[in-house]
């Protein structure tokens, strides 16, 4: 990536992330913690303990930090050895490359369990005394950010918690937080644009690529079920790294839908969710002849439609964008 020159990389440690930090006993985050990597996080239970019990961190008006002994435990347990793999990752990036321009985003929102404010201090505090330098992170927040689709959730009580993360940001002042699975969260873009000050990063790549199938569906009927009826078959199995809840029972063969009918699939979740999922697959999948199944295809209608693209795509953007002015 480096040598093709990619600056910005996103370090995504939810692998190292124990979502079941949440609930498990204090004996079972003892034992956890006991066989910690303590090496990788550069401390111990005894430093940490002294470095956050007994103590506040007043971040805003309305926000102080503090905790005690048991939300400690349960923070390092969930999140202690994802920093010290993310240390780990930074420490190569730029000892290998000392002298590139590059950018690190942390993502940890492709986990089950939420990040409390005191989680999110105590996982940037932890990176910061480790030396590593990002520009912004993506908490798991409240609520289900799905990919491909709009927000699930209370949008005050969202509203309530990107607060309080917002002030930890500004506390710390390096970092911004990032929508890593933001795609299309319509709603939720209406909330944090009416906050003064909600610096905030947004990712379109995965539904600009719905954008380019509508095209498909716009101009090349036949292709675009070819491809839904293929993505149909792989969902169950492309689905496992995503959080996604469509249901393959309230879409129909491909074949079965008029042309006039492919166009409005894109406002159905459902297709939105399993067409999304398996774009890895559309993109590399090849014959027994070693010829991609879609992906030549797929860009040589992109540059037969392409100012139909461009069309749909700044529509695309201007509803990503404008809720923030």
């Amino acid at each position: 990536m480096v040598e093709n020159g990619f600056t910005m990389f996103t370090f995504d440690p939810s692998e190292f992330v124990v979502n079941e930090a949440d609930h498990i006993s204090e004996a079972e985050l003892d034992k956890s913690i006991n066989n910690f990597n303590w090496k990788g996080l550069q401390s111990n239970i005894n430093d940490l303990s002294t470095e956050y019990l007994a103590k506040e961190f007043t971040l805003s008006e309305t926000l102080i930090i503090k905790s005690d002994l048991i939300s400690l435990k349960r923070a390092l347990v969930k999140y202690g050895n994802a920093i010290a793999h993310i240390k780990k990752l930074y420490d190569h990036l730029v000892t290998k490359y000392p002298d590139y321009n590059s950018e690190v985003e942390i993502s940890v929102d492709e986990t089950e369990s939420v990040t409390t404010p005191f989680e999110h201090f105590f996982f940037v505090k932890e990176l910061n005394r480790l030396g590593v330098k990002f520009i912004s992170l993506a908490p798991r927040f409240i609520g289900d950010f799905e990919k491909g689709i709009d927000y699930k959730g209370d949008l005050d009580l969202f509203k309530q918690e990107y607060l309080k993360h917002l002030a930890i940001t500004k506390y710390f002042g390096n970092y911004k937080i990032s929508l890593h699975s933001g795609s299309d969260k319509f709603s939720v873009y209406k909330v944090i644009g009416s906050i003064k000050g909600a610096f905030t990063h947004i990712k379109t790549a995965g539904t600009s690529y719905l954008e380019a199938l509508k095209v498909m569906a716009i101009k090349e009927p036949n292709f675009f079920r070819e491809i839904l009826e293929y993505c149909i078959a792989l969902y169950d199995n492309e689905k496992k790294t995503y959080h996604v809840s469509a249901d393959l029972n309230k879409i129909k063969s491909a074949k079965d839908y008029k042309d006039e009918e492919l166009e409005p699939l894109f406002y159905d979740d459902n297709v939105r969710q399993v067409l999304h999922v398996t774009f890895g697959r559309i993109l590399t999948d090849k014959t027994t002849n070693g010829e991609y199944k879609f992906k030549d295809r797929l860009l040589n209608y992109l540059i037969t439609y392409e100012e139909t693209y461009y069309e749909i795509i700044e529509i695309h953007f201007h509803k990503h964008l404008d809720p923030f002015k």
